[in-house]
């Protein structure tokens, strides 16, 4: 009986998702440094193929992962930030502009940082945006360790960031690192958001009917050469947050509910395993000295905090927004440490920039990725540990 009332704590703890997050990557680590690690890739290149007639969608596992699954995910955040926006702490445009600056801020400063580096060679400048994105996964995963005392404010701030964020990252991709965009499946995208909006001002509530037309509109942003998880983001905009008279239950909030637990135990353990095995074979740490990794370190661990933090202090300052509910200066500065959590975006923007080249840049990369990753990591959690000190309960 211990053992199943330490596991149904567990799984009840705010704290779980967090660690079994953390839990997927270090096996992955431990793995792709083992004997097992051709096993791990062989997994992750799995090939999977879906076809009717002429029309197939044939990827690895790991991007049917990252592109498919993580949709998901954003869909659920995209579900808790319209319901925040309507009836919750984002309803008031202030609390908006602050996460939006600090997105802003986040992304110019670590592209500065890096470009300040390697401005003198063209084929590492291909790499500017890498340290421009902050995974929402692993930043609201080590704000989950912190518990109970951690302000839902806190938790919708960083959310918010990330959304901006990874907003900013998917247009970046879209603009300067897609090829050959499918102005046909773009066309299709535009038809399944006109279908979207339609339907919501008609008023129709049926789950299963959204995830159909949201289905379509994946493949279409998938096959059109955009990020396809942006799918899940625009879907979210449309799923009714108010019942009509028929429904007893909000559409929102009851989708909202039914992909929480499968998002923290499965979807968000999966895409960090399979994402996290980096191989640190014949590797010293005199790599980073390297102007790709030192410029993505040094933006994601310095530029990330700095552009963060100055841009939303300079936003509350010209009174344009306000700090949220129970933050201070102390708990904002660590959560814009977490920014610096780069990690799975950061990897796909780097295998964007440097995969066609003809130099073998994409170790130097992750290192970069890596390091800048934990100790942004490790150093957000601690300021945010002794900056919460006083909310816990």
């Amino acid at each position: 009986m211990i053992p199943s009332k330490a596991f149904k704590s567990f799984y009840q703890s705010e704290s779980a998702g967090g660690i079994l997050l953390i839990l997927a990557a270090f096996m992955a680590m431990i793995i792709a440094n083992s004997p097992l690690a051709v096993y791990y890739k062989t997994l992750i290149d799995l090939p999977i193929e879906i076809s009717v007639g002429t029309f197939e969608i044939a990827k690895p596992l790991l991007l049917w992962i990252n592109d498919g699954l993580m949709a998901l995910f954003f869909l659920a955040v995209g579900l808790e930030l319209k319901r925040e926006i309507l009836e919750g702490e984002l309803s008031s445009s202030k609390k908006i502009v602050l996460p939006l600056f600090g997105a802003v801020g986040g992304m110019l400063f670590p592209a500065l940082i890096y470009v300040f580096f390697n401005h003198h060679d063209k084929t590492a400048m291909a790499g500017w945006a890498i340290p421009t994105a902050t995974d929402i996964a692993f930043a609201l995963g080590i704000l989950m360790l912190l518990g109970k005392r951690v302000p839902l404010a806190l938790k919708l701030f960083l959310t918010s960031l990330a959304i901006f964020d990874d907003i900013g990252a998917v247009l970046i991709i879209a603009f300067f690192y897609s090829e050959n965009i499918s102005l046909y499946a773009l066309g299709v995208s535009f038809m399944m958001v006109v279908i979207l909006y339609i339907m919501n001002k008609q008023g129709v509530m049926q789950i299963t009917t959204y995830a159909l037309v949201g289905i379509i509109l994946w493949i279409a942003i998938l096959k059109s050469g955009v990020h396809a998880t942006l799918a899940g983001i625009i879907l979210s905009f449309f799923i009714p947050l108010r019942p009509n008279k028929k429904e007893e239950r909000s559409p929102l909030k009851q989708l909202e509910s039914d992909l929480d637990q499968s998002i923290t135990f499965i979807i968000l353990p999966l895409f960090a395993f399979v994402n996290s095995g980096i191989s640190l074979e014949n590797v010293s740490m005199s790599y980073i000295t390297h102007p790709i990794p030192l410029g993505i370190f040094l933006g994601l661990f310095l530029g990330k905090q700095f552009g963060i933090f100055l841009f939303c202090f300079v936003a509350v300052k010209l009174k344009i927004a306000e700090l949220p509910l129970l933050i201070n200066w102390k708990i904002l500065y660590g959560v814009s440490i977490l920014g610096g959590i780069g990690f799975t975006m950061s990897l796909f923007i780097s295998s964007l920039s440097f995969e066609k080249t003809e130099v073998n840049l994409l170790f130097d990369e992750r290192l970069g990725i890596m390091v800048g990753s934990v100790f942004s990591a490790i150093l957000g959690y601690m300021v945010l540990k002794y900056s919460l000190r006083d909310y816990a309960n």
